[in-house]
């Protein structure tokens, strides 16, 4: 029911973790902190937000490939991560991704549509905005600076809920303390790679169904991102979490249901 596996894509690794024992498949591809920590060995754990699902689905989490070359683009990882899929044997599946991993799925379900049976993305933007700029362009700068706790805690701040936030904010700096990595190198390949990132002028060859999840108060992809989603893509509908951020997905305690439910139903868009 559980696997830490690999695929080789050339000279290189992609790490997937998959759990679950159903018939139906959905692809999961995180966002920007893979490129602090991959998901090797962590199958069991990261099943836990699907638990109730594993029985109808099986569940394939990915992270991006181990060794990325300079200026590897949104693109490139997403024509690796259909090859990494087909070498295991996905053909078609559901395909989650969430903040840059949505970035990744926008390009696969638009240049492989055959792969994708139904798309979700969550908290994610079409291209660069004004908001996207500044914050990723100012966790490039703490990265390079090896400004580590910074980093942690300016992610979190933009990620949160404002209840959350008063909740937690003092626990960020210490688990700053077991988080940094050896090298901010993949780090920064990913961060640089969602700054040349704008799909825009493709979203009309999306052609699935698609669920748009977002927040009312994303300070990471700013608040106009899903809207855009929204209009860009024809057979799309936006659910919107009031009061929430960027971390919409792990504050709202209905988001796997949503993602299912939506999975499971006859599409009517």
């Amino acid at each position: 029911m559980y696997k830490n596996g690999c695929v080789t894509l050339d000279n290189t690794e992609m790490y997937y973790a998959s759990f679950g024992s159903g018939d139906k498949k959905l692809v999961v591809l995180p966002g920007l902190s893979d490129g602090l920590a991959t998901v090797k060995g962590k199958a069991r754990m990261l099943s836990m937000p699907y638990s109730k699902y594993l029985g109808d689905y099986t569940v394939y989490m990915f992270s991006r490939k181990n060794d990325m070359p300079e200026g590897y683009s949104i693109k490139d990882m997403a024509d690796d991560q259909v090859r990494a899929m087909k070498s295991i044997g996905i053909d078609r599946a559901y395909l989650l991704g969430v903040s840059q991993g949505g970035m990744i799925a926008q390009c696969i379900a638009a240049y492989y549509p055959e792969t994708v049976s139904k798309l979700i993305l969550a908290v994610t933007a079409p291209g660069v905005n004004a908001v996207v700029e500044k914050a990723v362009s100012g966790w490039i700068g703490m990265a390079e600076k090896g400004e580590h706790t910074a980093l942690m805690v300016d992610t979190a701040e933009r990620m949160y809920s404002e209840g959350y936030l008063r909740k937690y904010r003092r626990v960020f700096p210490l688990l700053a303390k077991f988080t940094k990595p050896s090298s901010y190198d993949r780090f920064l390949k990913n961060t640089r790679a969602i700054l040349n990132f704008d799909l825009r002028g493709e979203l009309s060859k999306i052609s699935c169904p698609t669920l748009i999840i977002a927040g009312s108060d994303d300070r990471t992809v700013g608040n106009d991102a899903a809207s855009e989603l929204n209009a860009g893509i024809s057979r799309s509908e936006l659910l919107v979490y009031k009061g929430l951020g960027h971390g919409a997905f792990e504050e709202a305690k209905d988001f796997y249901d949503r993602v299912f439910g939506f999975c499971g139903r006859e599409t009517d868009i």
